[in-house]
């Protein structure tokens, strides 16, 4: 018998005031799966994860965790039953140390508990280590994507949120991120990256979903689709961009 789904969303319809976004989306992700959402800007990745940690309330169906309903449940609720969110914008305190910012990801344990867990993400992202002291603000991008990715698991949480990780990040910092993410695959985390990045998010995640207009229009195994002409379409929208006709 396969595992209990740790994360379900049944026929979830949401979107910005009266303008639904999200169109009866049906997902499933088990514990320690990793899931790509993959689609063009404004498919409605970034308003599902929205979703599912309550920022915005649902118009239809339901989102359940962990085998409960998480309807009308605040976002910092979601979060304390186990679910990491690592916004897109990464939202970090500038003026704060990279080691301050960590910390308030578990702000609720003790102070020893926070150092270790601290301690554990240096360990997880080592390029973070040199910079413990230097405030956020003077970070580049991909040391400050690591720092948010850090502090949402910096909670212990069952599932990791990821909206758009790698954005704006070159090439060699986007390998460097997912690689990060790697090594915590097999732990029981599971993982759901939405990314423009189709090639990085494929890669990564063993299995994908490829969003349009707010619907998925194409699912299965990340290797089956990782060439498929359909997702190129799907998430770019533009016969002529450079990646056109290309694998990924």
């Amino acid at each position: 018998m396969p595992p209990p789904d740790l994360l379900r969303l049944e026929k979830v319809t949401a979107g910005y005031g009266k303008v639904p976004v999200l169109h009866g989306i049906d997902l499933a992700l088990a514990r320690g799966e990793t899931l790509a959402i993959v689609g063009a800007n404004g498919a409605g990745k970034s308003t599902l994860l929205r979703a599912i940690m309550g920022e915005i309330s649902l118009a239809e169906g339901c989102v359940r965790f962990a085998g409960r309903t998480l309807a009308n449940l605040p976002t910092h609720r979601r979060a304390r039953l186990g679910i990491g969110y690592a916004p897109e914008g990464r939202q970090l305190f500038p003026a704060m140390t990279v080691v301050e910012n960590l910390a308030l990801g578990a702000a609720r344990e003790e102070a020893a508990e926070r150092r270790a867990r601290v301690s554990a993400m240096l360990e997880i992202f080592p390029k973070l280590r040199p910079l413990a002291a230097t405030r956020c603000g003077l970070l580049s991008g991909g040391e400050q994507q690591m720092v948010a990715i850090a502090r949402a698991l910096m909670g212990r949480p069952s599932l990791l949120l990821l909206d758009e990780p790698s954005t704006g990040l070159a090439p060699r910092i986007v390998s460097e991120l997912y690689a990060s993410l790697r090594s915590l695959l097999g732990t029981g985390l599971a993982v759901l990256v939405a990314e423009q990045n189709a090639r990085a998010a494929l890669r990564f995640a063993t299995r994908a979903v490829v969003f349009e207009d707010g619907r998925i229009v194409l699912a299965g195994c990340s290797r089956a689709l990782m060439n498929d002409p359909r997702i190129i379409a799907a998430y770019i929208g533009a016969e002529n961009c450079r990646w056109a006709g290309a694998t990924l």
